[in-house]
């Protein structure tokens, strides 16, 4: 019955969290897609922590679905990968993909263990 809160309340505290990382790390790095890089590893990390550590099914609503579904971005890691291509930016893109997946999964893995 509460599902759809939770989830509802998780994705505002997510999507505000994404927003402000972004807008940080744009400041830092506003050539390269930091912002996005550091919320799918986070988001990689905690994921992987929260499906480790028993949680319950409320705070893997809240936190899981919710907050990890709004704060982490499939589709923009896609877009900026494409801009990227279309500049030609070959290293810059392998480097942004190698990055993402090869330490999301691992971060994934090690927040899993930590969380156990």
């Amino acid at each position: 019955m509460y599902a759809p809160l939770f989830v509802a309340i998780g994705g505002f505290f997510g999507a505000m969290a994404r927003y402000l990382v972004s807008r940080w790390a744009a400041r830092r790095s506003p050539r390269f897609p930091l912002g996005t890089l550091i919320v799918n590893l986070l988001g990689s990390f905690l994921l992987g922590w929260l499906a480790g550590s028993g949680a319950a099914d409320a705070a893997k609503l809240l936190v899981g679905t919710g907050f990890m579904g709004a704060f982490t971005t499939f589709s923009t890691l896609k877009w900026e990968s494409v801009q990227m291509m279309q500049q030609r930016q070959w290293a810059k893109v392998v480097v942004y993909l190698a990055a993402t997946y090869l330490c999301g999964v691992w971060l994934a893995w090690l927040g899993y263990h930590v969380g156990r």
